[in-house]
């Protein structure tokens, strides 16, 4: 049985509509012009919505019961910081000194659509200047304590996932 069909909050959350969304960035002050073009995502509801007149934005409707409020607004802070220092990331627009929104039982932000390119991995100059970014990313989230962000750790994103799947045989033993 899916997630989806023991959590109702789920199952709304799949059932996102285009009209839900539409009327979620109208009540911002945009004017929607109804193209809504879902983008890649992996647990949340992306889109890019079209604006009368305007640079299309990026609608994140964040999944229920997946992180917190806080947790969410931490990481928005944390890219806003990155986004003052130079370093290329998006960062959620304000409405109301707010980045976390909500409308009817879905929470999003709203992001400007920034057009990017993929690094040439073979040219040593975009490794030299990835390397430079991942560690002025790693000196800011290290300069201050964060309350709400989960810590990514060997112990729990490796050892314990590893002696649950095989303390449950999910692997065939001709694999392992």
């Amino acid at each position: 049985m899916s997630s989806e069909a023991t959590d109702p909050s789920l199952a709304d959350f799949a059932a996102l509509q285009p009209n839900t969304i539409i009327d979620a960035v109208e009540i911002l002050g945009l004017d929607c012009d109804a193209r809504i073009f879902p983008l890649n995502s992996y647990e949340n509801r992306v889109y890019q919505i079209g604006i009368e007149s305007q640079t299309p934005v990026i609608g994140k409707f964040y999944r229920p019961n997946r992180w917190s409020d806080e947790q969410i607004r931490e990481e928005h802070r944390f890219t806003e910081a990155l986004h003052q220092l130079d370093i290329p990331v998006v960062a959620p627009c304000r409405y109301d000194d707010e980045t976390l929104l909500q409308y009817q039982q879905y929470r999003y932000a709203i992001y400007p659509r920034v057009g990017g390119r993929t690094p040439e991995l073979d040219n040593p100059d975009h490794l030299k200047r990835l390397g430079r970014f991942l560690g002025r990313i790693h000196a800011l989230g290290m300069s201050q304590p964060y309350k709400y962000r989960l810590t990514l750790d060997i112990q729990s994103y490796v050892v314990e996932p590893s002696v649950f799947i095989l303390q449950h045989q999910f692997i065939a033993d001709y694999l392992k």
